[in-house]
């Protein structure tokens, strides 16, 4: 199953390019789905209201399901509170009732990735479009799930559970519930659930596609937001340039207008010749109805619904063996997009923490790595290249 990610900087039209991108699909046959937030911009868009619980028939091969983050609050808060009833009893706590629970900060990024991840397992869809957040934050929210699942790991290890088998005598002689037991079984839900849905972004059939206007500095904008995604592993499949200008216009202003969005498209051009540019044309008005959006896609708009053989994502980063010719093994991670000033590199312990502008990522080295130290890097034709070198008191000796 293909996943198309549907992301961009703010106010370039991402929410009606992506119901254009899951509505070029369906015209070509697909079964298509498209997952929108709880905003009202997806249902204007589509002309039309969304269901939170199912998936509504917009045309022929195209559904849409609104995620509703306050009701998955409420669902996980309240089996939470559940399952903890005898530990919250023991505190002597009051329950919270559902009618008095209001979703938290960031509630919304679980919900959005539990139903990704739901719908992925469903096997009613070829496709799958997800209407994101503003690409600084989908960044975050796809690397969500594997910090997540980092910090449980140190936070409560599973080798440290030790005597599990004694802890029923326990709660029995104590009369409750042992926390520690139910800390466990929580971790082990969690680790399960963000596992599942780290496969779904990790999978080779999902991918982002960046959605711009063809402004001056569309190019610097898309920057640093495609090095991030790569810092992650995600693959970028292509730009969608919105609201294009026709050509040859007689008016001074819009031929001007029209004049600097060509200079902006021969910029990206110029920045990401790796990726397809799908120019999304200005109707006069924005979008709303599947009409108006088949006018969106019409021609060579339409390819946006296109769906590609899968080519896999960025990871895993790569090491280099050049022990017999260099003395040193070298780890690669693919980073279009990134500027030698932006990036920060730190060794801690058996980690190593990438830093790409403002977004961040820390991973374990491989165990051959961990025996050495870290003697260099380098950019070098959007590819970082970290040196290690053997350390002689950790590296096994050849005689």
């Amino acid at each position: 199953m293909r996943t198309v990610l549907v992301t961009g900087p703010g106010g370039a039209g991402r929410t009606t390019l992506a119901a254009a991108t899951a509505l070029a699909g369906a015209r070509r046959g697909v079964r298509v789905l498209l997952l929108a937030t709880g905003s009202a911009a997806p249902e204007a868009v589509l002309g039309c209201r969304l269901a939170a619980d199912r998936a509504t028939e917009i045309a022929h091969g195209l559904h849409a399901r609104r995620i509703d983050p306050a009701d998955r609050f409420r669902q996980e808060f309240l089996a939470f509170q559940d399952r903890a009833g005898a530990a919250l009893d023991l505190l002597g706590a009051a329950p919270l009732e559902e009618d008095e629970l209001t979703e938290l900060p960031g509630s919304e990024a679980f919900a959005l990735l539990h139903a990704l991840r739901v719908e992925h397992e469903s096997d009613d869809w070829d496709t799958v479009v997800v209407d994101m957040p503003p690409a600084a934050e989908t960044i975050q929210l796809l690397a969500l799930p594997a910090q997540v699942r980092r910090y449980l790991r140190r936070l409560l290890p599973p080798e440290r559970q030790a005597a599990r088998a004694l802890r029923p005598v326990l709660a029995q002689l104590a009369g409750v519930p042992m926390p520690a037991q139910k800390l466990y079984e929580a971790a082990e839900r969690w680790e399960g659930e963000l596992a599942a849905v780290q496969r779904v972004i990790d999978d080779p059939g999902t991918s982002v596609r960046l959605v711009t206007e063809a402004g001056p500095v569309a190019a610097a904008n898309l920057r640093p937001l495609r090095a991030g995604l790569a810092l992650h592993g995600r693959r970028t499949d292509g730009i969608l340039v919105n609201r294009l200008l026709p050509t040859g216009s007689a008016d001074p202003f819009l031929a001007g207008l029209s004049g600097s969005q060509q200079s902006a498209l021969k910029a990206l051009r110029e920045e990401f010749p790796d990726l397809p540019l799908h120019e999304v044309p200005h109707l006069g008005r924005d979008p709303q109805g599947t009409e108006e959006l088949d006018e969106l896609i019409d021609g060579p708009a339409g390819e946006i619904g296109e769906v590609r053989p899968a080519a896999g994502n960025l990871d895993p980063w790569t090491v280099e063996d050049r022990l017999a010719d260099d003395g040193i093994l070298v780890w690669r991670v693919p980073l279009p997009g990134a500027e030698r000033d932006s990036l920060g590199l730190v060794r801690r312990g058996d980690e190593i923490v990438v830093s790409a502008g403002r977004f961040r990522r820390i991973r374990t080295l491989p165990s051959a790595l961990r025996r050495c130290t870290v003697s260099g890097a380098g950019l070098r034709d959007g590819v970082l290249e970290i040196r290690f070198t053997p350390d002689p008191g950790l590296w096994p000796q050849s005689h």
